[in-house]
């Protein structure tokens, strides 16, 4: 059993680092432990050999494709009362909207034509969005662009919501699970919120057959290297489509306002462990890497990442979209957003894509 702190000379200890490296690139899988020493012992030549085999591995994979989401913020309205979120039910300052059908698929129309594929709903838990409206909005998405992929982000549905969901054409449904620790969880959200049940709802989504994707915050409060580890396992054994992970940025009006946020360095460098854990994962550099570091997204996909999220929401409520303090890209226009990621990317030796961007399963040829 790997001990968290060994007394070992430098040398020692970043030979461990380059073999846990070693094994995890031959056969993408640590124990827990190893894990867990791989977090407590993060170096920048660690990090940096990480990253190497990360973009390699990815490189091999996807090439030097970066995929684009467009991302709509249907409603800012939520149930839930989660302690780190700025949407959260019990933030009277919160300014609330909620997206009409007809503003949801004009801002899918308005993406079409700048180059997207996919289109991302994300949205508090919102009961005004039931079953019969989503389905609605999906289903004329789909017959206007018939070779775009509809991803959902509208938080825990049952069984049978899901089920109606898919079969409306719903092809891809991110549920970030946020820690695989059912006693961190319970440190994070309500009582009546389940960590049980969060589980079993990503259980259920793959087994109808989503495309799945999970994710979790870096640097959360009560966060640690052993509950990270926690997370890579989790993400090791279900193997995800997607895996959104960013830094946790507090929000002002929450009861973690004067937490400490996540770092970029540490984001970055599991970017790539979870590149390696599972090299097809659709991964993205998100939105809030580059809140807390104006070359936050480019580092992401440095690391490993092969996705970015241009918000095609309205700008008149984008700023009202704040799951967390300071958030970017609030005051641009769609084309604006898309063309400077664009910019970005291809600053670093890549190019965002027009493709609906789907996970490249082992011996596809797409």
């Amino acid at each position: 059993m790997l001990r968290k702190k060994p007394e070992k000379t430098i040398e020692t200890s970043a030979r461990l680092l380059n073999g846990l490296t070693d094994k995890l690139t031959e056969h993408h899988s640590l124990t827990l432990d190893e894990y867990e020493y791989l977090i407590e012992n993060r170096t920048e030549a660690a990090a940096g050999a990480l990253a190497e085999r990360a973009v390699r591995i990815r490189r091999e994979i996807y090439g030097n494709t970066v995929f684009i989401r467009g991302l709509i913020e249907i409603s800012n309205i939520c149930k839930n009362d989660c302690l780190y979120c700025g949407l959260r039910r019990g933030n009277n300052s919160c300014e609330r909207y909620r997206l009409t059908p007809e503003e949801i698929i004009e801002c899918a129309n308005r993406g079409y034509e700048l180059g997207f594929r996919t289109f991302v709903l994300q949205g508090g838990e919102d009961g005004y969005f039931t079953d019969e409206i989503v389905c609605d909005i999906i289903k004329r998405i789909k017959a206007g662009h018939t070779d775009c992929a509809v991803t959902l982000s509208l938080g825990e549905r049952s069984r049978k919501s899901y089920q109606r969901l898919y079969d409306a054409g719903a092809d891809r449904y991110l549920l970030r699970h946020e820690t695989a620790d059912k006693a961190h969880y319970k440190r994070l959200h309500p009582d009546d919120m389940s960590f049980d049940h969060r589980m079993e709802c990503l259980s259920v989504l793959r087994d109808i057959g989503y495309q799945v994707g999970c994710g979790f915050m870096v640097g959360s409060p009560y966060q640690t290297s052993k509950t990270l580890a926690k997370d890579l396992k989790f993400i090791e054994e279900f193997k995800p489509d997607m895996c959104g992970i960013g830094p946790f940025v507090p929000h002002h009006q929450t009861p973690f306002k004067d937490k400490k946020q996540g770092t970029v360095e540490l984001t970055c460098y599991l970017l790539s462990i979870i590149r390696l854990i599972h090299p097809p994962v659709l991964l993205p550099a998100t939105t809030a890497l580059g809140t807390i570091h104006p070359m936050g997204r480019e580092m992401g996909i440095q690391a490993g990442a092969n996705v970015v999220m241009p918000n095609l929401s309205p700008v008149s409520v984008r700023k009202k979209y704040e799951l967390y303090d300071n958030k970017i890209c609030t005051g641009e226009e769609s084309a604006e957003c898309r063309d400077c990621l664009d910019k970005r990317m291809k600053s670093i030796g890549y190019e965002t894509v027009i493709d609906r961007g789907d996970i490249k399963k082992e011996g596809s040829e797409k």
